[in-house]
């Protein structure tokens, strides 16, 4: 399994550090959310995807989601499934494609071919798709939020790039038969910690707590540290010395 955190910024000297928005790619053709997706390569790089798994309604989550759909008519012999919550799903209706902020692709049809295939994730219910094992774990966020686990034949990883501290995830995580690695979110430093709590986000030293609740050694990669404050987050987490911890580099591809 090959996995990669997509850049979200202007390749300007020291913009490929900042995550202003998230997008996974798992295998060049599973992607989870799509802050940044829309931007990814050219249009045929992006018909690739096949599958595209929404973790919940922020637009740093999806922000780039109507402009990933448009590059992607005619390029594909089947529409894109988009995989999401009931909540997303209301979202996406009212807030996005509503015909004010971007037409209606939920309903339209391209030579009668729709747009995408809107299916409904279901907490705990596994997926099966691009090969891969896909169940979503709800986790605390200050909306409905879904965590990933994603499993093949050989190995699994954990995404959970926006949750406060949580414990379901790592129940299901401990039961995983081939973990191999963890992206978790790692937002604000420790001195917001107020700031964390109150949106639900994670300090370093919250992250490293959440990290020793996994009963085997893992291979952890921070995600979304907040663009201002990374230096100082990226500091802290290091400082911590949770072994096997990395801070995830965009645009890198890690196979497991």
């Amino acid at each position: 399994m090959k996995i990669t955190l997509l850049p979200s910024a202007l390749a300007e000297p020291g913009a490929a550090l900042h995550q202003y928005a998230t997008s996974f790619l798992v295998n060049d053709r599973v992607a989870f959310d799509a802050g940044s997706l829309g931007f990814h390569g050219a249009p045929r790089d992006q018909a690739a995807v096949q599958h595209l798994f929404l973790s919940h309604s922020h637009i740093d989550h999806l922000a780039s989601l109507p402009l990933f759909l448009e590059n992607i008519i005619g390029l594909t012999e089947s529409p894109v499934t988009v995989y999401a919550s009931e909540a997303v799903q209301e979202c996406l209706r009212f807030d996005v494609f509503n015909g004010r902020l971007w037409p209606n692709f939920l309903d339209l049809t391209s030579a009668g071919v729709p747009f995408l295939k809107l299916e409904t994730l279901r907490n705990g219910q596994v997926v099966v798709a691009g090969g891969m094992r896909v169940t979503p774990i709800a986790v605390d966020h200050v909306v409905p939020t879904l965590g990933f686990l994603i499993e093949d034949a050989t190995s699994g990883i954990v995404i959970s790039s926006d949750t406060a501290p949580t414990e379901a995830i790592w129940a299901a995580a401990n039961r995983m038969a081939n973990l191999q690695a963890v992206f978790l979110e790692a937002t604000f430093p420790d001195e917001l910690a107020d700031l964390a709590r109150l949106t639900k986000h994670l300090t370093p030293a919250q992250f490293v707590a959440e990290a020793r609740k996994l009963q085997r050694p893992t291979r952890f990669f921070a995600v979304h540290l907040r663009a201002r404050l990374r230096d100082q987050v990226a500091r802290e987490l290091l400082a911590h010395g949770l072994p096997n911890l990395e801070i995830a580099q965009f645009g890198t591809t890690y196979e497991f």
